[in-house]
């Protein structure tokens, strides 16, 4: 994290920018799960044909 105290807009991470990075990790988070998810019920679909 940085943190400046000049007051330069450049130095500092604004709070919507944290909010964004947050949303993306959420986001991949969410889409990762899904696709362990789809692919454990694939594997175990198949598991019960054979």
């Amino acid at each position: 994290m940085n943190i400046s105290v000049s007051g330069s807009p450049h130095g500092t991470r604004r709070v919507r920018h944290q909010a964004r990075d947050a949303v993306a990790v959420m986001a991949f988070s969410a889409g990762a799960s899904l696709v362990l998810t789809a692919a454990l019920i694939v594997l175990m679909a198949l598991g019960r044909q054979g």
